[in-house]
């Protein structure tokens, strides 16, 4: 099966295709997960003429294991589990809390990082969009979607040139609406859609801020 994306810039300009709708609607802000959604969103916010800015999530990885997602965390305080995973795997709370505590650390030093002294994301009324590079397991993207409507999100709309059907399914339960421009039956893995699947860096993911937050 051939390769969809060249890199992740082309996914992004592919997924804004999918957003044309959106194309100068002011209420519109376009929400990177980092470090990999963050250059799909730059592509999507600079073709719709919206702003960009980055929505802090991480993945709770299981230890040993930890491409598999137990749960996510996202800015504001907002924990999400997999309880079929921390059943599967007859994960401890204490497991649980050391794994929160440290992507508790690493958040912040996102936040810090990538925002500087910015004021915090206010997402009162706004539809946002909520961009990544992929949906695998979804964990983190849940985690940002109950984190958007905390913060009083207008609408929110999950955006991805690439998920898996069932967690694709599944999101549109939670958000407004969920873009995915292929939902193949067999995803394989979210790098498989790419040619070009290299890690994005914090220095990259920092110029794209600095070149699209509006």
């Amino acid at each position: 099966m051939a390769r969809r994306y060249v890199d992740r810039r082309h996914a992004g300009t592919a997924l804004a295709e999918r957003l044309a709708h959106l194309a100068d609607d002011r209420s519109v802000l376009v929400l990177g997960l980092p470090r990999g959604g963050v250059p799909v969103a730059a592509e999507v916010a600079r073709v719709l003429g919206s702003p960009l800015d980055v929505f802090l999530v991480r993945k709770l990885g299981v230890p040993g294991r930890e491409e598999l997602a137990m749960g996510a965390i996202a800015s504001g305080g907002v924990l999400t589990v997999n309880d079929d995973v921390v059943a599967a795997l007859n994960i401890s709370d204490t497991m649980m809390e050391v794994v929160v505590a440290r992507e508790h650390k690493e958040l912040a030093r996102r936040e810090h990082l990538y925002r500087g002294d910015r004021p915090q994301l206010d997402l009162k009324g706004k539809t946002v969009v909520l961009v990544d590079d992929g949906l695998a397991t979804g964990a983190t993207m849940r985690a940002a979607v109950a984190s958007a409507k905390l913060k009083d999100a207008g609408k929110t709309i999950v955006a991805v040139p690439v998920g898996a059907p069932q967690v694709c399914a599944e999101l549109a339960q939670e958000a407004d609406e969920v873009v995915s421009v292929l939902t193949p039956g067999k995803l394989i893995a979210v790098g498989f859609w790419y040619q070009d699947f290299s890690q994005v860096t914090d220095d990259e993911v920092s110029a794209l801020l600095e070149t699209r937050a509006g």
